[in-house]
């Protein structure tokens, strides 16, 4: 299969020159995109046209997954369907979702340097998220009871998240998990939503925050976008967890409008005709590209959920980089396009001029999630991503993919909580991507 390529810019652009800012496009798209003027930023509702005031205080649950969500996964499960009923049994299996898994809080958590302990902090994170998941399925009020206890118990002793450069990848990466987790149990009796909430403004946000605005003092371009990503992500949680409209729409403007690699035109920077797009890090390896395919999705899962349609952004090029990166994992040929950038803190040029092929195939839960929006929702064709389901199913999350933090930097189980139709009821008359 032969390709052209349609990259925005023609050729890389080096340096801090690399992202040209641009006003969100004034058209809404289908279904509906926030949009940009001197004004500010002005959301429209996204889900299937509505008109949802979006002004409003956040859907809760809503951040991964809705009330609708759960009421599916229930009933699946009781019904012993598949592949829901696999997905389940990987949930209950886990060792972070027992009730009786034991919380290690400390007041000082590092990543990166000298004494390192983060792991505590991502394994208990998994371990309340898991919980409260199999109390929102099953009923089972000691596994909400031990979500609570976990995130009560790190709301009310964390005081800072430290370490080298890679504390911003832990403000970020456990900023957006902790907020899902606490959004499952959010109205229980015993939740200290107060204690969790000024947690996540006084700790995460600031450094959320400075690393979208400061980059560590480093060239604009010269850290990855899983970064910004995950910063991101965080951020726009935070504001979702805060019912903090001005949060939420910083973040979502950061998607649109940032000058970092997170931002859609500069994580997606070339196109190519077959339903294609490069990933930013394609040329580093897959381990990080697969990871950013799971941190964007997690990021526009999240606003889909509010009334905010990014999923469909630039003509659907995150679905394009999806079956992209997909499709290289698989075994398969893409094309690639030079990738330069400037690094350090003085933009010295670098250039990768052909895909990384490090961790190629590595397994990440990533999958569902993407192809059950864009198929199921939306009836868009992704043979790749699809196939990656297929390979990978059912998936689970933190404490199935080893015990490095590669292995819980998605929150996972996509199997049982975002497939929405089985293979056999998959339309026959499925949208190319183009």
């Amino acid at each position: 299969m032969s390709y052209d390529n349609h990259s925005k810019t023609g050729t890389p652009v080096q340096g801090p020159s690399l992202k040209r800012r641009r006003l969100i496009q004034g058209a809404f798209a289908a279904g509906g995109l926030a949009v940009a003027g001197a004004g500010g930023l002005g959301l429209a509702a996204a889900q299937e046209s509505s008109t949802e005031d979006v002004s409003a205080l956040a859907v809760h649950p809503g951040l991964l997954h809705t009330q609708a969500d759960f009421d599916r996964m229930k009933a699946k499960v009781n019904a012993g369907l598949e592949p829901w009923l696999s997905g389940w049994n990987k949930l209950i299996a886990n060792s972070h979702a027992q009730s009786t898994w034991t919380a290690r809080p400390t007041a000082t958590i590092i990543r990166g340097g000298d004494g390192q302990n983060y792991p505590q902090l991502y394994n208990d994170i998994h371990a309340a998220y898991q919980n409260a998941l199999r109390w929102r399925v099953a009923g089972t009020t000691a596994h909400r009871d031990k979500a609570i206890e976990i995130l009560n118990a790190w709301s009310n002793t964390l005081t800072t998240v430290t370490g080298n450069a890679d504390r911003f990848l832990a403000a970020g990466i456990y900023g957006y998990q902790f907020c899902c987790a606490a959004d499952i149990v959010r109205g229980q009796s015993g939740f200290d939503l107060g204690a969790f909430q000024d947690m996540m403004t006084s700790i995460f946000l600031p450094m959320n925050n400075s690393f979208l605005t400061n980059h560590n003092d480093a060239c604009i371009t010269n850290y990855w976008a899983n970064w910004d990503l995950c910063n991101m992500a965080s951020k726009l949680a935070i504001g979702l967890i805060c019912d903090d409209n001005a949060i939420r729409d910083q973040a979502i403007d950061y998607f649109w409008n940032g000058e970092g690699n997170g931002s859609i035109e500069n994580a997606i920077p070339f196109l190519y005709s077959g339903g294609l797009a490069q990933w930013q890090e394609s040329g580093r390896d897959q381990g990080h590209s697969i990871m950013g395919i799971g941190l964007m999705a997690t990021f526009m899962e999240m606003a889909w959920n509010q009334g905010i349609d990014l999923y469909s952004a630039n003509n659907n090029s995150f679905a394009k980089a999806a079956e992209y990166v997909a499709r290289y994992n698989l075994g398969n040929t893409v094309p690639y396009t030079t990738y330069s950038w400037g690094t350090g803190q003085n933009c010295a040029y670098s250039e990768q001029t052909v895909i990384g092929s490090g961790g190629r195939g590595q397994v990440r839960p990533v999958w569902e999630m993407v192809f059950h929006h864009y198929t199921s929702r939306k009836g868009f064709a992704m043979p790749n991503v699809a196939n990656m389901c297929g390979a990978n199913s059912p998936e689970g999350g933190g404490g199935d993919y080893g015990t490095t933090s590669g292995g819980f930097d998605t929150l996972g189980f996509g199997t049982l909580a975002h497939v929405r139709l089985t293979w056999d009821e998959m339309p026959d008359n499925l949208t190319p991507l183009g």
